[in-house]
């Protein structure tokens, strides 16, 4: 099987842009591995919010089972991303 998309070949040919919705939105998951500080601290680390917003994110995350902790372009969240899973926390990218 050949491993060439001949769908995306013709898009590439025919010069259509792939277009990616923004802004896109960082999930955060509740787990039962790590404390309300921890989690606190690393929302701030990553979003640069403030402490009462990360408290009120953490709370969501814990009685809802997941929030979005932050929203903006999709390099940016990435980053975002990137910082709360340096601790294992289990985030997910909604474009």
């Amino acid at each position: 099987m050949s491993g060439n998309n001949p769908l995306i070949e013709q898009e590439i040919e025919s010069g259509i842009d792939v277009e990616i919705k923004e802004p896109a939105k960082v999930v955060l998951f509740n787990d039962e591995e790590h404390t309300f500080d921890e989690v606190i601290i690393q929302i701030i680390r990553a979003t640069g919010c403030d402490l009462s917003k990360a408290e009120a994110l953490t709370w969501e995350v814990h009685h809802t089972g997941k929030a979005i902790v932050f929203i903006g372009e999709l390099f940016k969240c990435t980053q975002v991303s990137s910082v709360l899973e340096e601790i294992e926390l289990m985030t997910q990218i909604e474009i």
